[in-house]
């Protein structure tokens, strides 16, 4: 049996896990419904929009991802500012009005963070929110991430894989001093830029300046000049003919992913980790960065110099690269026995020892495949049978091969979504506004139509309204922006009927980039 074969069929079946329902999709909208009618009854905030951004946006959440939201102020077509003082006494009277109109528990108040912050989860769902003011370089770095997935679909499954490991090692918690999410997907872009072959491009050769300092003036042309360029960049990237192709599967991924990593509190003393220009920075010659004062550096590719690590100390620093280390060794031991509880929290193992022993066809809140040459012991190991035919899940270009099921008649891929099929099956709001953001990616071999245009960054009006998604997709009213949530999760995908639709990337779209040690 091929070891390598046996854990990507452990990671593709943790996909099937912590990927979003439809449900998971549709709560959220339903706590951001919540919280604007908690803003409605602040005159100061009546005129100010909610917009999501963060993993929700990326695309980039597991079924228990925390959901993120701005509070942008009104300031006509310009972008707004507030300084830090105002932005502290608003979020102090949003703090009162939630204890007041109920609906929310855990309130806390983070004034001293740089971004000002206010946490609550939602009593109905329980979905911890996020609350900020004008954080609309959050947005577009969500944007971002969402785009690259568009690159290299193994990216995203890499992020919630990489996310749900690291849950099940407890670093994965900015309060607790240990890595946050964004940290976390940045970590990933940098293994893709920095394996062999590489599959992704130092971030500048998408967007070359700061983001974060760019966001300024009227904010639909400050939105849609970074827009235009990175897509013209990914269009550029995309039609690239010289390359190399990896083909890693996602196992091979995750195991060089930890190997790469394991020394990180001992290298981090020393140099830094830069996404933006693909490679490892000796701290003390890069003359952008600030003075050394952290554990670990990992530059925020878009807002340069910040830290997205700041928070982390050297003795989560060591906790953290024990994580690595320790992972690596016990998943690359000579027996062909996978501790589960290497990779997942117990709860998500129990979800999974469910799953594994019900039918093929019988019920689950979210069904797996079974696979009766895979068994679970009661100690969370996955073991073969002997001499049973394992099913490969091996990636070809830069692509994964997609694993097909039936589920109630739909047809189930593991793997991203495009941005079309991402944002146009997610909910349908009544838009109030006449400027909505959008952006055409044309290309190629991943050309978005027209009707296809992706909707990013919506400015939700005063109300959110949850429809059920109508039977044409890319149909989309003058007045209003169509996202809705997948039908029956959000790692599935409806038939074709007629409907335009995005094949995956093939091997003409991976790109040869020299990675730099």
């Amino acid at each position: 049996m091929n070891s390598h074969n046996s854990l990507e069929i452990i990671l593709r079946d943790i996909l099937q896990v912590v990927n979003p329902t439809h449900d998971d999709w549709t709560k959220r909208f339903q706590v951001i419904s919540d919280l604007r009618a908690v803003i409605d009854t602040l005159d100061i905030l009546r005129d100010a929009t909610l917009e999501p951004f963060g993993s929700f946006v990326s695309n980039l959440f597991t079924r228990w991802g925390d959901l993120d939201i701005s509070i942008e102020l009104p300031n006509g077509s310009y972008i707004s500012s507030a300084g830090k003082k105002h932005k502290q006494t608003l979020l102090l009277d949003v703090l009162k009005a939630l204890k007041r109109k109920g609906g929310f528990h855990g309130i806390k108040y983070i004034s001293h963070a740089r971004v000002p912050i206010l946490k609550c989860d939602s009593n109905k769902e329980n979905i911890s929110c996020d609350i900020s003011i004008n954080n609309l370089s959050g947005q577009m770095k969500s944007k971002l991430l969402f785009w690259i997935n568009d690159i290299d679909r193994r990216f995203r499954d890499m992020v919630l894989i990489v996310k749900e490991w690291a849950k099940a090692h407890d670093i994965n918690d900015s309060k607790t001093g240990t890595l946050n999410s964004y940290s976390l997907s940045l970590l990933i872009v940098f293994h893709f830029q920095t394996c062999e072959p590489a599959i992704l491009p130092p971030l500048s050769e998408i967007y070359p300046g700061n983001m974060a300092a760019d966001l300024k003036g009227v904010r639909a042309v400050a939105e849609k000049n970074i827009e235009e360029i990175c897509s013209a960049n990914i269009k550029r990237i995309k039609l690239e003919r010289s390359r190399n192709i990896n083909g890693s599967s996602l196992a091979d991924l995750f195991i060089s992913f930890l190997a790469k990593f394991s020394d990180i509190s001992l290298r981090a003393a020393t140099q830094g980790i830069s996404p933006h220009n693909g490679q490892w920075e000796d701290i003390d010659t890069n003359m952008i960065w600030q003075p050394k004062t952290y554990a670990l550096f990992i530059e925020d590719p878009f807002e340069q110099p910040m830290n997205c690590a700041r928070a982390i100390g050297q003795r989560n620093l060591n906790k953290i690269a024990n994580a690595f280390r320790s992972s690596h060794q016990k998943l690359t031991s000579p027996n062909q026995n996978y501790p589960l509880a290497v990779l997942v929290r117990p709860e998500v193992l129990s979800i999974m020892s469910r799953s594994q022993v019900l039918s093929s066809g019988g019920p689950s809140v979210n069904p797996i495949r079974t696979n009766p040459h895979v068994h679970i012991n009661p100690n969370g190991n996955v073991r073969g049978s002997s001499g049973a035919h394992l099913q490969s899940y091996g990636n070809t270009s830069n692509s994964y091969n997609q694993n097909q099921h039936r589920n109630g008649g739909s047809q189930v891929f593991n793997g991203a979504h495009t941005p079309t099929q991402v944002q146009h099956r997610n909910m349908q709001v009544n838009s109030t506004y006449n400027r909505v953001n959008q952006m055409h990616f044309q290309g190629s071999q991943s050309q978005i139509e027209p009707s296809q245009s992706v909707v990013v960054n919506q400015r939700p009006p005063n109300k959110v309204t949850i429809r059920p998604p109508d039977n044409v997709v890319n149909q989309r009213p003058s007045n209003k922006v169509t996202i809705r949530p997948p039908d029956n999760g959000a790692n599935q995908r409806p038939a074709n009927n007629g409907v335009n639709q995005r094949p995956g990337p093939s091997s003409q779209n991976q790109q040869r980039w020299i990675p730099r040690s």
